[in-house]
């Protein structure tokens, strides 16, 4: 599978595996590849939205990679464009997302709605595309 970006994120958890799960289960990514590593913990992992990939890793503390829960905050939010924001934002919340920005219609026309998962990562699931005003 490509990503038509070529950019692919790389989230550390403490607990990858139930974000794994979570991920699947609240948000709707498909599970790709899996590669476990020693103590229940995941080395590599890629799942699918769409064309889009994001990859999951348990946290690698050696390598200054820790999950938002460890460090108390996040620096970045990831944004996935979905077909139907609303479907979408009922199943997540019916799943248990904690919503932290509402679904509504943004100035720049997009529709969408943001969420934090267990672990504090943010992600931004709407129905924006990058690249509309740059012409």
């Amino acid at each position: 599978m490509e990503s038509s970006t070529g950019i692919y994120p790389s989230l550390s958890y403490d607990d990858a595996p139930a974000a794994i799960e979570w991920l699947c289960r609240v948000f709707g990514f498909t599970q790709r590849l899996i590669v476990p590593g020693p103590d229940g913990t995941i080395l590599h992992s890629e799942l699918s939205y769409g064309p889009g990939v994001v990859m999951v890793s348990s946290a690698r503390p050696d390598q200054g990679r820790l999950s938002p829960q460890a460090l108390g905050g996040t620096t970045q939010a990831l944004s996935v464009q979905v077909a139907d924001p609303d479907a979408h934002h009922d199943h997540a919340v019916a799943s248990g997302a904690e919503v932290v920005q509402e679904l509504n219609d943004e100035d720049h026309g997009s529709r969408g709605y943001m969420v934090r998962d267990p672990e504090g990562h943010l992600w931004y699931f709407a129905t924006y595309r990058p690249g509309g005003y740059w012409e």
